[in-house]
């Protein structure tokens, strides 16, 4: 490996560091709002389409079991997800958004909206899809690695 491929290694894991700083930040704003946390807001959109076990989730999301069970258990708490029993292990409960977290995480929408529509601004249509194209593509390529020994 050259010297200039070892930095670009490192350039896209410190802006991919800051990134994550820059998106959380920008959740937590959105979040606020709405009465929720961006970590509760992050495990009730892993579950948002299906019911998910704690382990599915923090694969999902790139996190700790351990986090998540901790996040889960407050949510849960604040009746904005329940456990419901899981037919396919038993002692691995789904976690199941409620309609009151439903509606929690639809209160953030049109906020969700209008900062889409100032990242298009300031990028463009065309740039965010190529970038989201090419962070999906790490991710995948991360994942892949972390799949060999």
């Amino acid at each position: 490996m050259t010297r200039a491929e070892q930095e670009l290694f490192s350039t896209a894991a410190i802006t991919s560091f800051k990134l994550n700083g820059q998106f959380l930040a920008v959740g937590e704003e959105l979040a606020r709002p709405a009465g929720i946390t961006v970590a509760w807001w992050q495990v009730l959109g892993a579950v948002a389409r299906e019911p998910l076990p704690v382990a599915g989730i923090a694969r999902e999301m790139g996190i700790t079991r351990q986090s998540v069970q901790r996040i889960a258990d407050l949510v849960v708490d604040k009746g904005l997800a329940e456990y419901r029993p899981n037919p396919a292990h038993h002692r691995a409960k789904l976690v199941a958004i409620t309609e009151s977290g439903r509606a929690a995480v639809r209160r953030i929408g049109p906020q969700h909206a209008r900062m889409a529509d100032r990242l298009i601004s300031e990028l463009g249509i065309d740039a965010l899809t190529e970038i989201v194209a090419g962070l999906t593509k790490l991710s995948a390529a991360l994942d892949a690695m972390a799949e060999k020994p």
